[in-house]
């Protein structure tokens, strides 16, 4: 178990070769889930989000998801879902977005530690009838990595961290092929009963081999519900 804490410590620790200085800022993630099991292999979730950027001084974005779950085992869950975005761009014009993404996710109990792992491969598209690579998708593999302790009380805290890789995005096609983005958390769960369960955490993001990089510096704040 201590092999492996240390080597996520590591993991969290990732090199990064920055081309370019980077700017910073901070804002607030606001999020509220819904998730529905039908029994203990199939469910669906709608998650709705809201963004603040400019030091939480200006709206960011909202996006809605909605999606499937499969659980062929405890230990393996699998999830296809759709976000719609609304992203504020410059004039106060809005960016529509249309993501779809698939998440392949790995849990393993030793005591009170409860580690995870997700690989998620989205594919996103964005103000399609702009211009003419509008409709091409941008393809990115996001690779997250969590730690969590339960005190068998109703609190639960946990450490993770996010890297992406880049598989293909016209937009940005100097960076395909390439490691662009980490993030790394640190929060707590706090499950009331059943179906209520709030959750905090704080996020610190960087990113690296793109032409404008950003580091950000985030408070998220959750609530899910649970039918």
């Amino acid at each position: 178990m201590k092999k492996t804490i240390l080597t996520f410590l590591i993991f969290t620790g990732f090199v990064h070769t920055s081309s370019a200085q980077a700017t910073d800022d901070a804002g607030l993630w606001c999020t509220f889930n819904v998730e529905k099991n039908f029994n203990q292999k199939f469910g669906i979730f709608i998650t709705e989000e809201y963004r603040a950027r400019e030091n939480f001084s200006q709206s960011n974005l909202f996006y809605t998801d909605l999606g499937l779950s499969y659980r062929p085992a405890d230990f393996l869950k699998i999830s296809l879902s759709y976000r719609c975005i609304e992203k504020f761009i410059e004039d106060d014009a809005i960016s529509f977005r249309h993501r779809g993404m698939l998440d392949i996710s790995l849990k393993k109990k030793f005591g009170n530690f409860a580690l995870s792992y997700r690989q998620r491969i989205q594919a996103e598209v964005r103000n399609v009838y702009s211009s003419e690579i509008g409709n091409l998708p941008e393809w990115y593999s996001r690779n997250k990595f969590q730690i969590k302790y339960d005190f068998d009380k109703p609190v639960t805290p946990y450490i993770a961290s996010e890297i992406r890789y880049q598989i293909v995005n016209p937009r940005m096609v100097e960076s395909n092929g390439l490691w662009t983005r980490a993030r790394y958390f640190v929060g707590l769960d706090y499950k009331k009963n059943d179906r209520n369960t709030f959750g905090l955490f704080y996020m610190i993001q960087r990113e690296w081999n793109i032409s404008a990089p950003q580091n950000l510096y985030i408070l998220g704040l959750e609530y899910t519900l649970t039918l």
